[in-house]
């Protein structure tokens, strides 16, 4: 049983290598966007994609596709937008690169029913074309300043220092991209919102189109003035569209900040490194449990993570142990389960758009987690109960021989086992006496006479 049990042991530990070194060329293809390089005969549309809330992997993202349109000479890139908003130094970053991008820049909000909110607002001002679907809207774009999820006040000094800080910086391009700016302003300071129409009535943006095919036929052969204050006419007949996708190395990052799967990574990191103390040498679920805990770190640094959410999961795996070593009649493990749910719903929270774990990925992580946590716990304990199979422990309790007496005081001799043993005791033992080891110190044993019935 051992010889197979080891043999288990480095199976598990080459499986672990070879995963290792099967993920590197994966990685390795995925350090850069799946743009081709080539150059086209014809005009060149780059077409990049803002979907959701605006944060570190996708700004990016950005960078990497105004970079790849730069090295293609691409005549325009186009990027689609729906989000309700984001970090703010994610969002700076993102119209600092479409400052600086020295190809055209043409940002479109659709499809119809989406909209360029809060942190949006800014970055389709910043662009060198701005246009909206009809039934689109845009504004709102006043800053939150939020602590575990959750808004939080502000004196009166830090408002105004949040708010000028944030006007001025929507002043100091919007003006130059020839928009209205004291109307612009008016979305941070009265947390004003913009239907299409009424975006394009202020001169907020240039156009409205239907569809991209509609945006580039109005794009067609318009002259527009670059940030620098250069013309340039927009020449997009025949133009060729491609997508700017995110890396597999973007991709994954993004999957892993979604608040459900940072949710499943934190448990069965917890559990893997549960697995693991409670069952050392298991080797792959403690390699398992630590990299799923690294990667929710990793995404708890860009969520808005809430305290109390990480309190109640931590309440739950005490209740699930406790279960499992108290008779509670499921009193622990139905409070535990409840404090892992509501630690899933409180976990993660945005201002801007309220989305979390979802109850149905909250109920299906927490059931299992808690049977497994129970049953590992039960498992350990019981084994504490088992006795010793092998070392000198394994001797205590057993019975053995007596072959040469055991005076008060010195020593006499017992057979174990087949084995010879040097005993002592507190009290003479004659020879052919059934005796049971006590104690074990060293090479010698201390017993006690086994008393028989008549």
């Amino acid at each position: 049983m051992k010889f197979i049990l080891e043999q288990l042991r480095r199976a598990t530990r080459l499986l672990a290598a070879l995963s290792v070194f099967a993920a590197v060329p994966v990685l390795w293809s995925g350090m850069t966007g799946v743009g081709a390089q080539e150059k086209h005969a014809g005009p060149l549309v780059l077409e990049l994609q803002i979907n959701g809330e605006i944060e570190p992997v996708l700004a990016t993202y950005v960078e990497e596709g105004l970079a790849d349109a730069a090295r293609r000479q691409a005549s325009l890139v186009l990027i689609t937008m729906d989000t309700p908003g984001g970090l703010s130094d994610s969002t700076q970053k993102i119209v600092q690169h479409i400052l600086d991008s020295p190809v055209p820049v043409a940002v479109y909000v659709a499809p119809k029913g989406a909209r360029g909110a809060s942190a949006g607002f800014f970055i389709l001002l910043s662009a060198d074309v701005a246009a909206m679907a009809p039934a689109t809207r845009t504004g709102a774009a006043s800053p939150i300043l939020a602590v575990g999820g959750f808004a939080i006040g502000m004196d009166e000094t830090l408002r105004r220092k949040i708010m000028n800080d944030a006007q001025a910086f929507l002043r100091s391009f919007s003006e130059k991209r020839g928009r209205n700016p004291s109307l612009a302003e008016t979305a941070v300071t009265d947390a004003k919102a913009f239907t299409a129409q009424e975006a394009l009535d202020g001169k907020l943006i240039d156009l409205q189109a239907d569809s991209t095919e509609e945006l580039l036929q109005k794009l067609n052969g318009r002259e527009i003035t670059r940030f620098n204050g250069t013309k340039l006419k927009l020449e997009l007949a025949n133009a060729t569209r491609q997508s700017f996708s995110l890396s597999l190395r973007q991709s994954f990052l993004a999957r892993i900040v979604e608040p459900d799967v940072f949710f499943l990574l934190l448990i069965v990191g917890a559990l893997g490194l549960y697995t693991e103390f409670t069952h050392p040498g298991m080797v792959a679920p403690g390699v398992v449990g630590a990299i799923c805990m690294v990667l929710a770190l990793y995404a708890m640094h860009l969520l808005p993570v809430n305290l109390a959410g990480i309190v109640l999961i931590v309440v739950a795996i005490a209740l699930f142990a406790l279960e499992a070593k108290y008779t509670s009649h499921g009193v622990l493990l139905a409070g535990g389960i409840a404090a892992m749910m509501l630690g899933a719903l409180f976990l993660v929270r945005s201002p801007l758009t309220g989305r979390g774990v979802s109850p149905l990925v909250a109920l299906a992580v927490t059931l299992p987690f808690a049977g497994i946590s129970v049953f590992l716990m039960r498992s350990v304990l019981r084994s504490r109960k088992w006795k010793p199979a092998t070392g000198p422990e394994e001797m205590i309790g057993e019975v053995g021989t007596v072959i040469k007496p055991v005076a008060a005081g010195a020593e006499g001799m017992i057979r174990w086992r087949g084995e010879l043993w040097r005993a002592f005791s507190s009290q003479e033992i004659g020879e052919g006496k059934s005796v049971r080891v006590t104690r074990v110190e060293g090479l010698r044993v201390e017993v006690a006479p086994v008393e028989t019935r008549k």
